[in-house]
């Protein structure tokens, strides 16, 4: 994320104003992605109280905002708007009009329950685009069941996979996971939505569900199931198709993760190893035999990594063309030269926290790159600004809704 060559004038996403009233992940990190090229995004939080995700997680100091919250509404505004009231939906129509994309996650049915649903703000704004996200999707038999991460994880498979054969299945790395992906499949629904509508001058609905956002990324369950009925089960740290894919441990009481996705990059392991004639054609050398015999080829490949440290393990690994790197803990991935390098982290002087280092963006764009210019914003920092320079509202109109709690 730099402020190089990208400026606001040519940001990918310049002049794009963004709604966002929805609330933790999910659809806000569609937002953070849309902000990070240039969007204007307005996160729309209730008064007084502001979106759940600014108490969730470690807090920067006691009282004070969460890590989470500075990380996921960077480059946003806070504006305060109380959906829930006749004027609040009076003023957030006022708003509808001159945006390009609401942004939501609330259960199917809220909006329309409070007047705004999308069938109404097309009338208001014919080019609106509007993302919804939810557990189940907008239709369908569960689409009313509330929906979390977790919960989706279970109805995707995913969690029914993550762990060792026989024993109970265990998180799949992050609870928000389906969140962050659902943001992204939302961006990229968001952006297909632009282009049409660039072509035809009108919006639509992109239509997301958490457990939809992790089934597309299970591969090849579906196909093989329907035609041959193979239920895939837990298998620790291996995989089907492919073997040696595992981790292994080292010398130096560290794990590696293996890669061996083909028959010739076996061939190259077995090189590395000093055992050539184990991928021979009559031996190991393809992947039916290795299959068969996962248990002999793990134990092979597990006495080899025993007998080093990881650091050279993975030397040879390279140097031999084999895919293989250590299992990072946060500290291994902060202190590595790589990441430094590549410029994975962002220092951001806020005057609230000092410095915090956050995940830069995502795509690197060698043009019009990310900008990061804030922080998650301190709970309604926008709000007169907006409502005076987009409404048109006084400093008395303003007061007075602020005393009514609609904003």
């Amino acid at each position: 994320m730099s402020s190089d060559k990208s400026t606001n004038d040519n940001a990918p996403l310049n002049k794009i104003r963004v709604l966002d009233i929805a609330t933790f992940i999910a659809a806000p990190f569609c937002g953070v992605i849309l902000a990070d090229f240039g969007a204007e995004v307005l996160k729309i939080e209730k008064p007084g109280e502001g979106d759940p995700l600014r108490q969730f997680g470690t807090p920067v100091e006691p009282n004070q905002d969460t890590f989470v919250w500075l990380t996921e509404a960077r480059n946003k505004k806070s504006v305060t708007l109380d959906l829930r009231t006749p004027k609040g939906v009076e003023l957030f129509k006022g708003l509808v009009k001159q945006s390009d994309i609401v942004l939501e996650n609330f259960r199917p049915g809220t909006l329309e329950k409070w007047g705004i649903g999308f069938d109404v703000l097309s009338e208001i704004n014919p080019g609106l685009i509007m993302l919804r996200v939810s557990g189940y999707g907008q239709d369908g038999p569960y689409s009313s069941r509330p929906g979390f991460a977790r919960a989706a994880h279970a109805f995707a498979g995913l969690s029914y996979l993550c762990g060792e054969p026989g024993q109970m299945p265990v998180m799949p790395g992050s609870t928000s996971l389906a969140d962050y992906v659902s943001g992204m499949w939302g961006t990229i629904g968001i952006m297909m939505a632009l282009e049409a509508r660039r072509k035809t001058g009108k919006g639509q609905v992109v239509d997301i569900a958490l457990y939809e956002s992790v089934f597309r990324l299970m591969d090849e369950m579906l196909p093989v199931y329907e035609r041959t009925g193979f239920i895939r089960e837990r298998m620790g740290a291996e995989t089907v198709n492919a073997v040696p894919h595992s981790h292994y441990q080292t010398r130096d009481e560290k794990y590696v993760a293996l890669a061996c996705s083909s028959d010739k990059i076996f061939e190259r392991m077995c090189q590395i190893m000093g055992c050539p004639e184990n991928a021979m054609p009559d031996t190991y050398g393809k992947i039916s035999a290795r299959e068969k015999n996962r248990a002999v080829i793990n134990k092979i490949v597990q006495d080899w990594f025993i007998e080093l440290d990881a650091s050279d393990a993975i030397t040879q690994c390279q140097q031999g063309g084999v895919p293989c790197a250590v299992l990072y803990s946060i500290e291994d991935i902060y202190n590595d030269p790589h990441y430094q390098a590549r410029g994975n982290f962002q220092v951001f002087n806020d005057p609230r926290f000092d410095e915090v280092t956050v995940p830069s963006a995502l795509p690197r764009l060698s043009e019009t790159p990310a900008v990061l210019h804030n922080l998650g914003p301190a709970l309604g920092d926008a709000t007169d600004s907006v409502y005076k320079s987009l409404l048109n509202l006084t400093d008395q109109d303003i007061e007075k809704l602020k005393e009514e709690k609609v904003i």
